[in-house]
């Protein structure tokens, strides 16, 4: 999608440590930088990091997000947002929340912000569902951590559904098949990474010793094959009124 368009939208999200009696005036900040700008969107803070999903005119929102890198450089310098382009606003309203986690999994002993789980880029993926198999020959399984609604609008071809309701449904159903994945090289996708983030961790505690994440989600791997997303079948469901993006990041037409 080109920027001919008017309206930017980007998502981003990192894991790092933030101090939670400092939140609340992040939170303000944060708030009334975006409310200058008109911005509109989802802000996520926790003591794990930030997550969040912003559209408005691309100045503005590039000038926030660096505005966020610049509060903080050894924290949020590293942060990467992907972006797209709409004709139309995708938020209606502007929100910037305190959460216990930014994204919710209920499993308080997995520490992401110290301790990021290996990632496959999108491009070395694709040439592992190509030959089906990982480069040390290792049989490729793709483990899709998102709920089942999302998964229904499109999917890899092959790739391994619980059929999760929540996010938090995820331990106990990894817990229960643990013993179909051993042996084979696990590669964990979400929309944005997020999910599998927390994901690929949560199956190293459990002793998989070949499980990754799909560095930059569904949406990066989208990008970073220029729209052709080899093993990919149908859409990516977004969380804004576009409702679903194909491989080349376009909203359904109207």
């Amino acid at each position: 999608m080109s920027a001919e368009l008017p309206i930017l939208n980007i998502a981003a999200y990192r894991f790092v440590a933030l101090d939670e009696a400092g939140l609340p005036a992040f939170r303000d900040r944060l708030l009334q930088r975006a409310e200058g700008l008109g911005l509109k969107g989802t802000v996520l803070l926790a003591p794990e990091g930030i997550n969040l999903f912003l559209a408005g005119d691309a100045d503005g929102v590039r000038g926030w997000l660096q505005a966020l890198r610049d509060d903080d450089p050894a924290r949020f310098g590293p942060l990467h947002a992907k972006e797209s382009w709409s004709e139309a606003q995708p938020f209606q309203k502007l929100k910037v929340r305190l959460k216990r986690e930014i994204v919710r999994m209920d499993l308080p002993t997995l520490r992401p912000a110290t301790a990021r789980p290996p990632a496959v880029a999108p491009a070395t993926l694709a040439r592992w569902i190509a030959a089906g198999h990982c480069d040390a020959g290792r049989p490729l399984k793709l483990l899709d951590t998102r709920n089942d609604w999302e998964v229904d609008a499109g999917t890899f071809a092959g790739a391994i559904d619980w059929r999760l309701r929540k996010f938090t449904e995820f331990p106990a159903a990894l817990a229960a098949h643990r013993a179909e994945l051993a042996g084979a090289t696990v590669v964990s996708f979400c929309t944005g990474g997020i999910r599998c983030e927390k994901a690929s961790l949560a199956m190293e505690d459990l002793g998989l010793d070949h499980a990754y994440q799909l560095d930059g989600g569904i949406l990066q791997y989208f990008e970073d094959t220029a729209g052709q997303a080899p093993g990919w079948v149908g859409r990516c469901v977004v969380f804004d009124e576009r409702g679903s993006l194909d491989a080349a990041l376009q909203a359904p037409q109207a």
